[in-house]
């Protein structure tokens, strides 16, 4: 363990409802809120499997469940495929602005209110508020910034990235809801690998892949791609068959060791 990591304070939850998977409870272990944390701080703490969400920086520890797998893209080493290619040339007419956090208004929030209460209107996000919005993305970000999705005058996109010192964490993106057709959050993630890729930077952190989430699926079809297992980075090189997949979540239920997953190659 880093000295970062061994200088830091911990608390855990109490057992709540996950918000992944039906009927499963969920326990998170997460650092001090009242502390102030810096880039190689959150860095450190992002290849060990956290997440940032506000001042909350978080990690899934459930006693009975593994399913939450953090997951990033090796940008050197990621292909753009049919359908990513189509996304792009879909979205060509787009325009994008790089903005601070700190720079948010009235649009952003807006578009933000919209998104959950149409598509998360089921979740522990809605309903939403405009102190949610400011507690949960613009608090807490020692380098953290918008890439916005703008068509002609009218903000349809916004992705929230923490800058790291190995990549991008995508922390979270919402878009117009009534433009399903366009794929905006496939789009964003896109935009992010190539920001990363542009800025030299090795990694952009998707957050958690959860395989038995239909929810969560679409982060697996971002090849290469990087799971945490056993405290060890492993590489997705190809989509899993129906039957692999299902085999991965077996072997995640029975906690049995998977490093060694060699299926995942």
């Amino acid at each position: 363990m880093s000295a970062i990591m061994q200088d830091m304070q911990y608390f855990i939850t109490p057992p709540h409802q996950c918000s992944y998977l039906d009927n499963r409870s969920a326990r998170m272990v997460f650092t001090d809120p009242a502390r102030r944390i810096d880039t190689q701080t959150l860095s450190e703490l992002s290849r060990q499997g956290f997440r940032r969400s506000g001042d909350f920086i978080y990690r899934p520890e459930c006693r009975h469940c593994r399913q939450c797998l953090s997951a990033r893209v090796p940008v050197a080493r990621f292909m753009l495929n049919r359908g990513f290619r189509r996304i792009l040339s879909r979205n060509q007419d787009i325009r994008l602005i790089w903005r601070p956090t700190g720079q948010a208004g009235e649009a952003h929030y807006q578009l933000y209110e919209r998104y959950i209460n149409e598509r998360h209107a089921d979740g522990d996000m809605f309903p939403p508020s405009r102190e949610q919005f400011d507690r949960f993305l613009l608090q807490g970000a020692a380098d953290s910034f918008f890439i916005e999705l703008w068509l002609q005058d009218t903000l349809i996109g916004c992705a929230t990235c923490d800058v790291l010192d190995d990549g991008l964490s995508a922390v979270y993106t919402f878009f117009d809801p009534d433009l399903p057709v366009r794929s905006l959050g496939t789009f964003a993630i896109l935009t992010q690998i190539e920001w990363a890729r542009r800025h030299g930077l090795h990694y952009v952190y998707l957050g958690y892949w959860v395989p038995e989430s239909p929810k969560m699926r679409y982060k697996s079809r971002f090849l290469p791609l990087e799971i945490l297992l056993e405290g060890q980075w492993q590489r997705l090189t190809r989509q899993l068959s129906a039957a692999e997949h299902a085999e991965l979540v077996q072997l995640l239920s029975r906690h049995e060791n998977i490093t060694d997953y060699r299926r995942l190659r």
